[in-house]
């Protein structure tokens, strides 16, 4: 089973000399359990994993699984536009005990809707694991039609899908075209009440990196049908979660935990740091919503 609520995509933390940062993220996960986070992704865009390693991608993992002790689910991402190391890179993370797998579409090649199928068919074939599919077209350049999605939630380990297209119709079509046990979770911060009024099990957060507890809070308030302190909730918090995608994530939230004191800001090339124009937009932010900074 994939876990649904509120779940952060956790930032891989970089030292200054460019290194994974270890003791951050083991601090990060910690007080992402601390806070109530129901479950944390490692390994996804926002933990910048296609400038990783292999290796450094098994430490990011083995880190996070150490630090939520069994606390709350991990799923590990295995996303590459070559199959082939998708599925081997999905078997290595199986064998270090991850929940789950979550596997976007393979960016660059712009394969038919066939193809994907194909593709993530191997995926799901490679682990015993069930297997969250991520469409973000805006990154990958190809968009996991709902149909799509449909055909693959009859294979048994294909189970949901983290779904950032930015378009709540999509879930209604998600919802009415796969089974009611196929999770269906926003990747988008800015509709995260919206969505799951339409049906959608909770988010994978980029603002939980920073505001864990509030996006938690939110969607739990929305699942039980609080729509009011849900929406009161969502429309406090896109002035802030603009913010954080105003440059390429993840900058904007790195540079938040940085002025958090509680992970560096760097990045790995081909992005760059926060500009001071958004640092300053953000500082000011950070007080409206009463986030600590130095």
């Amino acid at each position: 089973m994939l876990p649904t609520g509120a779940g952060t995509a956790l930032i891989t933390p970089f030292t200054a000399e460019g290194k994974v940062d270890v003791p951050a993220l083991s601090r990060l996960v910690a007080w992402q359990v601390q806070e109530g986070i129901d479950f944390v992704v490692a390994c996804g865009s926002t933990g910048e994993a296609q400038t990783l390693s292999p290796e450094e991608r098994v430490l990011v993992v083995k880190t996070v699984m150490a630090a939520a002790d069994g606390q709350v689910p991990v799923l590990a991402g295995a996303t590459d536009n070559d199959t082939g190391r998708a599925v081997a890179e999905a078997r290595t993370m199986a064998a270090l005990g991850v929940t789950g797998i979550m596997s976007a579409s393979p960016y660059y090649n712009k394969p038919t809707q066939a193809g994907l199928e194909a593709h993530f068919l191997s995926i799901a074939d490679a682990t015993e694991l069930p297997l969250l599919l991520y469409n973000v077209p805006g990154r990958t350049a190809i968009d996991l039609k709902a149909e799509t999605v449909a055909a693959l939630a009859r294979h048994p380990r294909i189970a949901g899908i983290k779904e950032a297209s930015g378009n709540v119709r999509r879930m209604l079509d998600l919802r009415r075209m796969t089974p009611s046990d196929f999770v269906v979770l926003s990747g988008d911060d800015d509709i995260v009440v919206p969505a799951m009024a339409a049906g959608a099990a909770g988010v994978i957060s980029v603002a939980s990196n920073a505001i864990p507890r509030r996006i938690s809070a939110m969607v739990a308030a929305a699942g039980r049908g609080d729509s009011s302190a849900a929406l009161a909730e969502q429309l406090r918090l896109l002035p802030f979660i603009d913010a954080l995608f105003a440059e390429s994530n993840p900058i904007p939230v790195k540079a938040v935990l940085e002025m958090m004191g509680m992970a560096s800001g760097a990045v790995r090339l081909p992005l760059l740091s926060a500009t001071a124009a958004l640092r300053q937009r953000l500082r000011l932010l950070m007080a409206e919503l009463e986030l600590s900074h130095g």
